[in-house]
Parts: structure tokens; sequence; C-alpha cells
């Protein structure tokens, strides 16, 4: 292995990396609901999959789409996350209502897609630069899995801490990421 590789997989690490911290962020406010392990460990497969797939989706079609596409997928996935949030805070002070958004089923697939819709904007700009595929995809894939795992682990430890605020400060931690991804 050359230096350049060695480079060229450290980079894209620090990346995978970064990517990851988006989910961690939002898997610790999201821990903060009562998560058993077993759904931590599938919401933390599912994360690192759609951290693969929105790439490699994005790199297929780098070089056919301009990059108004990958400020537009920020906006979706900001706006996800502060639906999310707020949804969580309400539900905190209103305990008749039902939560909308938990993470099973069809809210378990928009969690995923808004904290993912990043690494397909990240994936238009690797597949205009012609980096390598399946390392890129699968350093994206299980580095978010783990950082999802650990940020929704802590989540419930500070859940235990916290007891009914712990909702309210998870629906504002989602809240304020979707709006730094959207205004910051």
């Amino acid at each position: 292995m050359s230096v350049y590789q060695i480079g060229e997989i450290v980079s894209l690490l620090f990346m995978a990396i970064a990517l990851g911290m988006d989910a961690f962020s939002v898997s610790l406010g999201m821990g903060m609901q009562q998560v058993r392990l077993k759904r931590i460990a599938l919401i933390g497969l599912i994360i690192g999959l759609f951290h693969i797939i929105m790439p490699f989706i994005g790199i297929l079609l780098g070089q056919a789409i301009s990059t108004q596409i990958g400020q537009f997928t920020t906006l979706i996935g900001g706006l996800l996350l502060v639906g999310i949030g707020a949804q969580m805070v309400f539900s905190a002070f209103n305990h008749d209502t039902k939560k909308i958004v938990q993470p099973v089923g069809i809210g378990l697939l928009f969690f995923a897609i808004s904290v993912s819709l990043d690494s397909f904007s990240v994936g238009l700009s690797l597949g205009m630069s012609g980096v390598k595929t399946m390392i890129a995809l699968m350093l994206f894939g299980i580095v978010s899995t783990v950082l999802t795992w650990a940020g929704m682990i802590l989540g419930k430890k500070v859940h235990g801490l916290l007891g009914v605020y712990s909702e309210i400060l998870g629906g504002s931690i989602l809240c304020g990421f979707g709006l730094n991804i959207l205004f910051g």
C-alpha cells in the first residue's frame, strides 16, 4: 500500500467520522426515549445501512446531478429533525398524545433518512472525484453504526439521570441539530 492510498483511507475515515457525528448527535437525543438495547442494535444497523445506500446513490448520480440537489437534501434533513424534535418536546408536555415519530417502522425510516441525507450530498461529490467507492461506503456504514450505538446508549444513560425531563432535552437536541443543519 502506498503512502497516497493510506492518505486516501485516512481522509475517508475522517469523512466517515464527520458524517457519523450527525448520527451520534441525533441518536443521543433519540436514545433518551425508552429504547431497549435490542432496538438500539437494530437502529444502529439501519442507520449504518442508510449511510452506505445514500452515498452509493450519490456516487452513482454524482456526475449527472448538479450541486443544487445537495442543498435540497440538506433542507429536507434539517426539517425532518426539527419536526421529530418538536414532536418529542410537545409530547413531553402533553402525556395524552401518542408519539408520532418513534424509532420503529416508518419512524425509523424517517430517522435513518434524516441523518443520512448529508451522506448523499457527500456521495455526489465523491462520485465526481473518483474515490475508491467500496472503501468509502464500508467506512461510512461502520463508523455511523458505531457512533449511533454510542449516542443511543449514552442517551439512555442520561435518560436514567434526568427522568421526565430527558424527553424535552432529547427533543431539544434534535431541534437544535436540525436548526443547525438548516441555518448553520
